[in-house]
């Protein structure tokens, strides 16, 4: 009875983290001015792939989709001017971030 409860939660738990996830879990960004190299950046709960003027989260959260997402992002690689699902109105909120150029170049 024990393992039976134990199985219905650990299925419910899944069922529920999934749900936390992007409808595909890819998130596209564009930036203002390219990256110098390939770059790889964790921001806003995602991991991003940058190379010249964009930056892919192949599976981000649902959260990251947001202004607090795309902030977070570009205090890493530089001013955003495309963001996932974002509109005008959420991308000037974002667009006002300083760079602090902590990225870290990836060599693949």
């Amino acid at each position: 009875m024990k393992i039976q409860v134990l199985a219905a939660a650990a299925a419910l738990s899944l069922a529920f983290s999934g749900a936390s996830f992007a409808a595909d879990g890819k998130i596209v960004v564009s930036l203002k001015t390219p990256v110098a190299a390939k770059t790889k950046v964790v921001a806003g709960g995602a991991v991003w792939n940058c190379e010249g003027a964009t930056c892919v989260a192949a599976a981000a959260p649902a959260r990251t989709d947001s202004t607090k997402g795309c902030k977070a992002l570009s205090k890493e690689v530089g001013e955003v001017v495309a963001f996932g699902s974002l509109g005008n109105d959420d991308l000037a909120k974002c667009g006002a971030v300083v760079s602090t150029s902590r990225a870290v170049a990836s060599n693949k």
